[in-house]
């Protein structure tokens, strides 16, 4: 265990010297990404409350209406929910596909860097650093796409597992009541179960999470680049996924710390709001609801992936070196024989 936890220091020290020796390129490149993710974030942000403008203001209409009528209403009834339900999901997904590229963008460059540091290559430039990583972009897109699929799929296994129980779908398994006690069955099936499938989906990541590397360094193809991370990864699972999780934990802090510090910003913001929307405060809602979760996640790619994206392509260097030292002794014992 100590032995374990020496590798884990030392692999983010590695990162962090790599950092360290190209802080200049790697900072000044993540500054240029992430000022780009909040303009295409905010704009994408601001589409879809343009998109949505007409749908908040006929829920408007509808409460208005009901209260001068002093009738009781339902938010978001007489079909105000839908166009917003289709306005969020497509808002969602571009923020999935703009998060994709700043997550596959970042770990290329990083990668690019500790190969750099580890050829003693001398200082890169930002320029430099951009042009070795656009020539691989498209495999790293193609790998985290695949690696995202395949943990996503575990996470909403859980989900739907849990859904079924909650519903009552699962024979002989009954929900337990408001105030009631929860039966061995559904303990075991609503709860135990679920959790477990969904802690495969970390587990699954952090064997997948050096393929970006893999097929930007060594130019495999993305999947032969999934299977090589399964492989590299496979006599150092509880390193990876140790040293995973203390930076992810890193990650989380962050993030929260960020969307605590971005709360105040949504009082100002509702402000601006309510005056833009002629004291809309339904479209207001929303806005100071998701604010601060927003800023922390424009936050993320300056504070906290430039640690993350370094571990990662510092552990990758150092299981190929591993690989690459057992199997030059594996090749020597066969000559001698």
């Amino acid at each position: 265990m100590a032995s374990d936890g020496n590798q884990s220091t030392e692999g983010i020290g590695g990162a962090l010297d790599v950092l360290g020796r190209h802080r200049r390129a790697l900072y000044g490149f993540t500054l240029l990404v992430s000022l780009l993710t909040v303009v295409l974030g905010c704009a994408i942000l601001a589409g879809g409350f343009a998109a949505a403008w007409d749908a908040f203001e006929n829920v408007r209409d509808y409460a208005d209406r009901n209260i001068a009528n002093e009738d009781s209403y339902v938010a978001y009834a007489d079909g105000g929910l839908p166009p917003l339900v289709r306005v969020g999901a497509v808002v969602s997904v571009l923020l999935l596909v703009l998060g994709l590229l700043v997550v596959s963008v970042l770990h290329t460059a990083h990668a690019v860097a500790d190969a750099h540091a580890t050829r003693d290559g001398g200082p890169l430039t930002t320029r430099e650093l951009w042009r070795h990583t656009r020539r691989r972009l498209p495999a790293a897109l193609a790998v985290n796409a695949l690696t995202g699929l395949a943990v996503g799929a575990v996470e909403l296994a859980a989900l739907v597992m849990w859904g079924l129980v909650e519903s009552g779908e699962v024979s002989g398994v009954e929900p337990t009541p408001l105030g009631g006690t929860a039966s061995p069955q559904y303990t075991l099936v609503g709860w135990v179960l679920p959790i477990a499938v969904g802690c495969l989906g970390p587990l699954l990541y952090s064997r997948l999470a050096l393929a970006t590397a893999e097929t930007v360094l060594e130019r495999r193809s993305p999947f032969v680049a999934l299977y090589r991370s399964w492989v590299l990864t496979r006599r150092e699972r509880w390193r990876v996924l140790g040293v995973g999780a203390l930076v992810t934990a890193g990650a989380v802090l962050v993030f929260w710390l960020a969307l605590y510090a971005a709360a105040p910003l949504a009082h100002f913001a509702g402000l601006g709001m309510l005056w833009l929307s002629d004291d809309n405060v339904w479209i207001t809602g929303v806005l100071v609801l998701i604010l601060p979760t927003a800023v922390a996640l424009l936050l993320l790619p300056p504070l906290a992936m430039p640690l993350v994206c370094a571990v990662v392509a510092r552990l990758h260097g150092e299981l190929r070196a591993r690989e690459e030292t057992v199997q030059s002794r594996s090749d020597m014992s066969s000559t001698k024989r």
